[in-house]
Protein backbone atom coordinates (compact mmCIF):
# COMPACT_ATOMS: atom_id res chain seq x y z
CA UNK A 1 0.00 0.00 0.00
CA UNK A 2 1.30 3.43 -0.90
CA UNK A 3 1.53 6.08 1.81
CA UNK A 4 -1.48 8.40 1.76
CA UNK A 5 -2.27 11.80 3.18
CA UNK A 6 -4.43 11.67 6.28
CA UNK A 7 -7.63 13.61 5.62
CA UNK A 8 -10.76 14.47 7.53
CA UNK A 9 -13.94 14.68 5.48
CA UNK A 10 -16.70 16.87 6.91
CA UNK A 11 -20.32 17.66 6.07
CA UNK A 12 -23.50 19.00 7.66
CA UNK A 13 -26.13 16.40 8.48
CA UNK A 14 -29.87 16.76 7.86
CA UNK A 15 -30.34 18.22 11.37
CA UNK A 16 -27.71 20.90 10.70
CA UNK A 17 -24.98 19.38 12.90
CA UNK A 18 -21.34 19.01 11.82
CA UNK A 19 -20.21 15.47 11.00
CA UNK A 20 -16.84 14.10 10.01
CA UNK A 21 -14.67 11.05 9.53
CA UNK A 22 -11.05 10.14 8.99
CA UNK A 23 -10.20 9.12 5.42
CA UNK A 24 -7.08 7.94 3.66
CA UNK A 25 -8.99 6.97 0.52
CA UNK A 26 -9.07 10.43 -1.05
CA UNK A 27 -7.75 10.85 -4.58
CA UNK A 28 -7.58 13.37 -7.38
CA UNK A 29 -10.16 12.55 -10.04
CA UNK A 30 -10.01 15.19 -12.76
CA UNK A 31 -8.17 18.42 -13.48
CA UNK A 32 -10.95 19.88 -15.62
CA UNK A 33 -13.14 20.49 -13.77
CA UNK A 34 -11.02 20.05 -10.63
CA UNK A 35 -12.53 17.14 -8.76
CA UNK A 36 -11.69 14.38 -6.32
CA UNK A 37 -13.11 11.09 -5.18
CA UNK A 38 -13.34 9.46 -1.82
CA UNK A 39 -14.65 6.24 -0.37
CA UNK A 40 -17.01 6.23 2.62
CA UNK A 41 -17.93 3.07 4.55
CA UNK A 42 -21.69 2.60 4.68
CA UNK A 43 -21.32 1.84 8.40
CA UNK A 44 -19.80 5.28 9.12
CA UNK A 45 -21.96 7.62 11.21
CA UNK A 46 -21.16 10.41 8.74
CA UNK A 47 -22.10 8.35 5.67
CA UNK A 48 -25.47 9.97 4.98
CA UNK A 49 -24.22 13.51 5.66
CA UNK A 50 -21.39 13.07 3.13
CA UNK A 51 -23.18 10.97 0.51
CA UNK A 52 -26.54 12.75 0.54
CA UNK A 53 -25.55 16.33 1.32
CA UNK A 54 -24.90 18.89 -1.38
CA UNK A 55 -21.39 19.81 -0.20
CA UNK A 56 -18.55 18.36 1.84
CA UNK A 57 -15.07 19.44 2.91
CA UNK A 58 -11.74 17.62 2.70
CA UNK A 59 -8.94 18.62 5.07
CA UNK A 60 -5.32 17.39 4.86
CA UNK A 61 -3.94 17.20 8.40
CA UNK A 62 -0.61 18.59 9.60
CA UNK A 63 2.24 16.26 10.58
CA UNK A 64 3.06 18.16 13.76
CA UNK A 65 -0.46 18.39 15.22
CA UNK A 66 -2.67 16.16 13.14
CA UNK A 67 -2.37 12.87 15.02
CA UNK A 68 -4.74 13.94 17.82
CA UNK A 69 -7.27 15.16 15.25
CA UNK A 70 -6.88 11.93 13.25
CA UNK A 71 -7.53 9.82 16.34
CA UNK A 72 -10.58 11.91 17.23
CA UNK A 73 -12.17 11.54 13.80
CA UNK A 74 -11.32 7.82 13.64
CA UNK A 75 -13.20 7.24 16.91
CA UNK A 76 -16.94 6.68 17.35
CA UNK A 77 -17.45 9.82 19.47
CA UNK A 78 -20.75 11.64 18.97
CA UNK A 79 -19.34 15.21 18.89
CA UNK A 80 -15.96 15.08 17.18
CA UNK A 81 -15.86 18.87 16.84
CA UNK A 82 -16.01 19.71 20.57
CA UNK A 83 -12.97 21.77 21.54
CA UNK A 84 -11.63 22.06 17.97
CA UNK A 85 -11.13 25.29 16.06
CA UNK A 86 -13.55 25.21 13.14
CA UNK A 87 -16.07 27.39 11.26
CA UNK A 88 -18.92 27.03 8.81
CA UNK A 89 -18.06 27.57 5.13
CA UNK A 90 -21.21 27.66 2.97
CA UNK A 91 -22.73 24.95 5.14
CA UNK A 92 -19.56 22.85 5.36
CA UNK A 93 -17.66 22.42 8.65
CA UNK A 94 -14.16 23.77 7.97
CA UNK A 95 -11.36 22.75 10.36
CA UNK A 96 -8.73 25.36 11.16
CA UNK A 97 -4.99 24.63 11.27
CA UNK A 98 -4.79 22.14 8.40
CA UNK A 99 -2.41 21.97 5.41
CA UNK A 100 -5.20 22.38 2.92
CA UNK A 101 -8.97 22.50 2.79
CA UNK A 102 -11.18 21.87 -0.24
CA UNK A 103 -14.90 22.59 -0.29
CA UNK A 104 -16.54 20.27 -2.79
CA UNK A 105 -19.96 19.99 -4.37
CA UNK A 106 -21.07 16.36 -4.56
CA UNK A 107 -21.49 15.50 -8.24
CA UNK A 108 -21.82 11.69 -8.22
CA UNK A 109 -22.06 8.70 -5.90
CA UNK A 110 -21.58 5.01 -6.64
CA UNK A 111 -22.33 2.15 -4.30
CA UNK A 112 -19.73 -0.63 -4.30
CA UNK A 113 -19.82 -3.47 -1.77
CA UNK A 114 -19.78 -1.92 1.73
CA UNK A 115 -18.64 1.56 0.61
CA UNK A 116 -19.98 4.51 -1.33
CA UNK A 117 -17.63 6.26 -3.74
CA UNK A 118 -18.25 9.99 -3.83
CA UNK A 119 -17.07 12.34 -6.59
CA UNK A 120 -16.86 15.99 -5.64
CA UNK A 121 -16.18 19.03 -7.81
CA UNK A 122 -13.86 21.44 -6.01
CA UNK A 123 -15.55 24.80 -5.42
CA UNK A 124 -12.89 26.53 -3.33
CA UNK A 125 -9.61 25.68 -1.66
CA UNK A 126 -7.22 26.99 0.98
CA UNK A 127 -3.54 26.05 1.20
CA UNK A 128 -1.31 26.69 4.21
CA UNK A 129 2.40 25.98 4.79
CA UNK A 130 3.55 22.88 6.63
CA UNK A 131 4.17 19.16 6.27
CA UNK A 132 1.28 16.70 5.79
CA UNK A 133 0.47 13.81 8.07
CA UNK A 134 0.90 10.52 6.19
CA UNK A 135 -0.43 6.99 6.74
CA UNK A 136 1.17 3.72 5.62
CA UNK A 137 0.93 -0.02 6.19
CA UNK A 138 -2.69 0.21 7.41
CA UNK A 139 -1.63 1.10 10.94
CA UNK A 140 -1.99 4.36 12.79
CA UNK A 141 1.38 3.81 14.47
CA UNK A 142 2.95 3.97 11.04
CA UNK A 143 2.02 7.58 10.58
CA UNK A 144 5.07 9.13 9.02
CA UNK A 145 6.54 12.58 9.01
CA UNK A 146 8.53 13.51 5.89
CA UNK A 147 12.26 13.51 6.56
CA UNK A 148 12.11 11.06 9.52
Amino acid sequence: MLPAGVCVVTARDAAGSPRGLLATSVSSYSASPPSLLLSVARSARSHSAITEGRRFGVHLLRAERGLAIAERFAAKAEDKFAGLAWRWDEGVPCLEDVIWYLRCRRSATFGHHDHTIVVGDVEVGEVHPGEPLLYARRRMDWLLRPGE
